[in-house]
């Protein structure tokens, strides 16, 4: 006796130009905050080390493309690839605010390096998850 069973498949391009869309507009938006907050006079200096505008874009970029990988390999392997994907990312979204929160920084300069995680999120979380099956 044979059992045939019919796996959902997303078509990757859609996800990968999706994805790597949203994180180049996430990568520009948290570059703009910082480049904004460093102009309103909030310190970008975190542990005596400042951190240029650039390096917000690079880093929003690298984990934005980490989160994307994560729905590629959610879309092949898991059932509601969707659902887990947006608790998986609100997690660790959250769990990215807390080197923040101890980081050896002014209270602005931490909140300013929150506000950059959670708009990043807003961004790239919502574009690839309508992409993943629901």
């Amino acid at each position: 006796m044979s059992v045939t069973t019919t796996a959902t498949t997303v078509p990757a391009k859609p996800l990968i130009v999706g994805g790597l869309t949203a994180a180049a507009v996430a990568a520009a938006a948290t570059a703009s905050i910082a480049a904004v907050g460093k102009a309103a006079g909030i310190s970008l200096t975190v542990g005596g080390a400042p951190i240029p505008a650039s390096r917000f874009a690079v880093l929003t970029a690298v984990f934005s493309v980490v989160g994307l990988v994560l729905a590629l390999v959610l879309a092949r392997t898991v059932r509601r690839s969707r659902m887990v994907f947006v608790r998986a990312t609100i997690v660790l979204t959250a769990l990215s605010l807390v080197p923040d929160v101890l980081a050896d920084a002014s209270a602005a300069t931490k909140m300013l390096l929150m506000l950059t995680h959670l708009v990043a999120a807003a961004i790239v979380i919502p574009a690839v998850a309508r992409r993943l099956p629901a």
